[in-house]
């Protein structure tokens, strides 16, 4: 067992699920609490968390539903991406002072088999990227665009959500890519100022009138070819009038119905799928990570030469991540929303 020269901790403050939400999170469904560590087994390491991730998916998972992932269980830690400092290690291959992404975030410490970690290349980025642009976020912006949405050179491309960690990467990989023109939407004039500065075409606030209007003035005669769609919707109803005969819709997420406490209409215009032969396709990125290499070396590159950039909101103190987490399902983030222990 190697460890390092400071005393190790026995107990780790962590973010609990108090009661399950009804609608939109309020802080009395979260709760810090201590708990003791569990003693490290051969093949284990022990984790200090430097930042840990909150993600819109999360909030699915507070509801006690049957889902592609198992609920939080009540007045237990959550979990989540997070990014650490090996400060013990039972593991052949993972030594004190590897920098490594995990699943056991909402906590200060954690106890994680070696096989479950990767390493952090923090020679290519700072370790946060790991939790965004080289991470899941990466690789879900990446897999969406060109492997579920078969994404080509010369295409238009739409996103919703765009100003956010997936959407803003969505976007300037299709530009690296070749594409002819990339549209974004968001929520607030920064954002659609800032997706102007990151190289997209066209960006639109949709806040300022009806979506299937912004896009069709943002997209002209040509129409779109490719939606990514982080939000569902009046968007999604939007894109499906502005796409092209064999158009694709890469289905990431819909933020827009996360906290309905109602069920929520479909599009209305989805018989356009059918003369228009469109193709939706709903995906996890879980099912993509056999790309993750590919992914990791041509992002790496474009971050290095500067043809791709990314935001980061970062909120301070493991007892602020409910709010954090609160206020990225109200589009408070630009960029990938975490929090810095």
């Amino acid at each position: 067992m190697s460890t390092n020269t400071e005393t190790l901790p026995a107990t780790s403050r962590e973010i609990q699920l108090a009661s399950r939400p009804h609608g939109r999170p309020v802080p009395e469904n979260f709760r810090l609490a201590e708990s003791p560590l569990p003693e490290l087994q051969d093949g284990q390491v022990l984790v200090r968390n430097l930042f840990i991730s909150v993600d819109p998916y999360m909030r699915g998972r507070m509801n006690d539903v049957k889902s592609y992932s198992a609920p939080f269980a009540l007045d237990a830690a959550l979990d989540g991406g997070a990014v650490g400092e090996v400060i013990a290690s039972r593991a052949d291959g993972r030594a004190v002072g590897d920098t490594v992404v995990h699943s056991l975030g909402w906590r200060e410490y954690a106890v994680v088999d070696a096989a479950a970690t990767t390493l952090a290349r923090t020679d290519l980025a700072p370790a946060s990227a790991f939790l965004g642009a080289l991470g899941m976020t990466g690789l879900t912006a990446y897999a969406g665009l060109l492997k579920v949405a078969e994404f080509k050179p010369g295409e238009v491309v739409f996103v919703s959500g765009a100003a956010g960690a997936v959407g803003s990467l969505v976007g300037q990989i299709a530009k690296a890519m070749g594409a002819s023109r990339v549209i974004g939407s968001a929520g607030s004039p920064e954002k659609v100022a800032r997706l102007l500065e990151l190289g997209f075409d066209a960006a639109f606030n949709y806040h300022d009138g009806p979506v299937a209007k912004q896009l069709a003035a943002a997209a002209g005669d040509r129409g779109i070819d490719v939606y990514f769609d982080n939000v569902g919707g009046e968007h999604l109803e939007a894109a499906l009038s502005a796409l092209t005969v064999g158009g694709r819709v890469a289905m990431c997420g819909a933020i827009s119905q996360y906290n309905a406490t109602e069920p929520t209409p479909a599009p209305r215009n989805l018989m356009l799928a059918i003369g228009k032969q469109l193709t939706l396709k709903g995906f996890l990125v879980n099912g993509y990570w056999q790309h993750m290499a590919e992914f990791v070396e041509a992002v790496s590159g474009w971050l290095a030469d500067g043809t791709i950039s990314y935001d980061e909101t970062v909120v301070d103190g493991l007892e602020n991540a409910p709010q954090a987490f609160m206020d990225l399902l109200d589009g408070a983030n630009t960029g990938k929303m975490l929090v810095r222990l």
